[in-house]
């Protein structure tokens, strides 16, 4: 009885204990909110003062419309059928006081920074601006696939360096790909795996550089499909819908002023907001009070608070192009819907980072006037700049507009000339002859084809002359010929890069008609674009008339020509005393942190996107790695870990859907490391 009792009673206590300790367990969780058993992104905190201070669009209906009086329009994203991580930037989701592995760990992740799921304090919405789309003003665009999911405070500890740059101690997040808006026009919301790669890669990639950038957080995809047609020529296919999660103080763009634009003296369009000037005046106060509140608190009169403030934009697009230029970015779609009013780097569409040098580079196939072209982009930018003082006239009046804009170019020229010589390790003087040694350097990169990133980096290797007595300057120029020669370009590269992109037949009909219809000429065509077709006409031949000896022996006497005189130069650096190992060593150090060691080029990109496709995101990831510290070298991170080994398409598999895996030319390609010229498949990347 009494073992029969005990063991009774220890039953009894442990159901006891056991009903106990679910009970406590329940009290804890619904009393107590234990954060371990929730999902990481839902301890973000939102306080959406975008949607607080901006009119709001009112209307809840769907599908496409005109916005009018409103900044903003309250969205549902669009779920994504089985959404999955393809890659998420650890330095980014910092931002947000994330953990890259807790993230990626979390089985809600991909739902939250994909919009299929909603995180508790978000408020998605989309956002209303217009533009001037290839010099014409397009009327109402909006964010068509993009969306706001709302501002999250950063965390307490976040450094100072951040703070400065975001006053506002908020991050804006968005999903890019998240469905329908009322501003997606004829298209779906959605974006596909290889363009969300690119946004993502690129994002990452420009901070690395040091270049004002919105950043990427993350990038999604899913089982979800739709069918894009990729060149525009009829043969369309089934692509995975994806989006990127992007991270900014704020996404409002110098269009987010055009939308109370009067109707347009060329295209008729006006913005939707026209009329509603109280909102522009609302929307300017905004941008100042909080991303600019020095500006804010400086100026008691609006008018000069007003002109500062567009002194300072100017100030930060021309640093921003200067830095772009000096990395042999293309932006590729230099819309004014397309320019941050905070001066980062926005909207990575067909963007592009020379590989050969050519001032004409043009990273958009669809750019075919090349309006958009690498030595276009300086001047573009004003233009757009002074399309936003027109967009905040009266608000700024337009001869303090004027003459902010007429220090532009002078600013430009300053951070440009400042870039440059940390890049041709300039340091110690300033002399006006720099700016010559340095067109004299392009040139001669343009003459010889040499490849823009690489001989850049290659010129830390070209020493200081010593000047000892004994000292071999004719064998030091040799030597620092051959180390640049490397990068040239070969007579059929050459030849390839410098035929017509303009079928002949229409060449020619064009030229008639400059001559017999000069109006209907300027109505299809312009000059600028025939006589660059006529250039590459003259180039190429005389590259048929010239033999790869003689093409070498040029690009020889080119190079040693320009040494010569940049050796000249660096001979100045030394005049002052100082120690030639220490200069050595300044120069070096400068120089290896003003040129990459690797850049996101195409082919890199690429690689990585049929990867992907292929159901391997390793390589996104590498890549990624990789281009976090893009200055130096990173072991065990020189070659890529996927180079389109194309087993699919050997094999013949497939995937579910019963497409081929995406692996054009694959089974061809050999391993080209990141820091290596294009291979020549690169050649058929096209990028519209």
């Amino acid at each position: 009885m009494a073992s029969s009792g005990a063991r009774l009673a220890r039953l009894y206590i442990s159901c006891t204990g056991v009903i106990l300790r679910r009970s406590i367990s329940h009290v804890g969780m619904d009393d107590m909110g234990i954060s371990m058993s929730r999902s990481c992104l839902e301890r973000l905190e939102f306080d959406n003062v975008a949607l607080k201070k901006l009119p709001l669009d009112p209307s809840t209906e769907p599908g496409v419309r005109q916005v009018r009086g409103a900044c903003f329009s309250r969205v549902q994203p669009t779920p994504l059928k089985n959404p999955k991580f393809v890659a998420v930037s650890g330095p980014a989701l910092g931002l947000l006081g994330l953990d890259a592995d807790e993230v990626l760990k979390d089985p809600l992740g991909p739902e939250y920074l994909s919009g299929s799921k909603v995180m508790s304090g978000s408020e998605p919405a989309a956002h209303c601006y217009c533009g001037h789309q290839f010099g014409q003003f397009a009327g109402q665009l909006g964010d068509g696939a993009a969306c706001y999911l709302g501002e999250v405070k950063a965390p307490v500890d976040q450094s100072p360096e951040l703070l400065h740059e975001n006053p506002t101690g908020r991050w804006e997040i968005q999903v890019k790909g998240a469905g329908l808006t009322p501003y997606s026009r004829q298209a779906d919301g959605r974006k596909v795996l290889r363009s969300s790669i690119r946004e993502f890669l690129c994002s990452e990639a420009v901070f690395g550089l040091g270049i004002p950038t919105t950043r990427a957080g993350s990038v999604v995809t899913s089982d979800s499909r739709v069918m894009r047609d990729i060149y525009y020529d009829g043969n369309p296919r089934m692509e995975r819908c994806s989006v990127v999660l992007r991270i900014a103080p704020s996404f409002i763009r110098f269009g987010s002023f055009e939308i109370f634009k009067r109707a347009d003296e060329f295209t008729g369009r006006q913005g939707p907001s026209y009329g509603h000037d109280e909102i522009r005046t609302q929307m300017l106060d905004y941008v100042i009070e909080t991303f600019y509140p020095e500006i804010h608190q400086n100026h008691s009169d609006r008018i000069e608070r007003n002109t500062a403030f567009f002194r300072e934009v100017t100030v930060r697009t021309a640093r921003l192009v200067a830095q772009w230029q000096c990395v042999g970015f293309c932006h590729g779609v230099l819309n004014t819907d397309n320019m941050s009013i905070l001066g980062l780097t926005l909207d990575y569409g067909p963007f592009g980072f020379m590989d050969r040098f050519d001032p004409d580079f043009i990273c958009n196939a669809s750019d075919t006037s090349g309006r958009y072209s690498y030595q276009a982009q300086p001047a573009i930018c004003r233009w757009n700049l002074a399309r936003l003082a027109e967009a905040l006239v009266p608000d700024l009046p337009s001869e303090q507009a004027e003459e902010v804009l007429d220090e532009y170019l002078p600013l430009y020229n300053g951070f440009y000339l400042s870039n440059m010589r940390k890049k041709l390790g300039l340091l110690r003087t300033e002399e006006p002859e720099d700016e010559m040694l340095i067109t004299e350097f392009m040139q001669t990169m343009h003459n010889t084809g040499a490849d823009f990133t690489n001989t850049f980096r290659s010129l830390s290797q070209i020493s200081c002359p010593t000047l000892q007595e004994g000292e071999d300057e004719s064998e030091a120029i040799k030597q620092a010929t051959e180390l640049l020669l490397q990068q040239c370009a070969s007579l059929e590269e050459l030849k390839a890069a410098n035929r017509p992109t303009m079928d002949p037949r229409e060449l020619a009909m064009l030229l008639s008609m400059a001559q017999s219809n000069p109006a209907l000429f300027q109505m299809i065509s312009d000059r600028k674009t025939v006589a660059r077709q006529l250039d590459r006409l003259s180039r190429l031949k005389e590259l048929m008339d010239t033999t790869a000896e003689q093409l070498r022996a040029k690009q020889t006497e080119d190079w040693s020509s320009w040494i010569k005189k940049y050796r000249q130069r660096l001979a100045r650096e030394c005049e002052s005393g100082v120690d030639m190992k220490d200069l050595q060593n300044e120069r070096v150090h400068v120089m290896n942190n003003n040129n990459p060691y690797v850049v996101l080029r195409n082919y890199i990109a690429q690689n990585a996107i049929e990867a992907a496709e292929n159901g391997d995101f390793s390589e996104v990831q590498r890549v990624l790695k990789v281009l976090e510290k893009p200055f130096s070298v990173q072991q065990g991170l020189e070659n890529p870990g996927w180079v389109g080994r194309g087993e699919a398409a050997d094999s013949g598999e497939r995937d579910e859907t019963g497409e081929e895996g995406n692996t054009s030319g694959a089974e061809a390609r050999v391993i080209v490391p990141y820091d290596s010229k294009p291979p020549v498949w690169a050649n058929e990347i096209c990028v519209t």
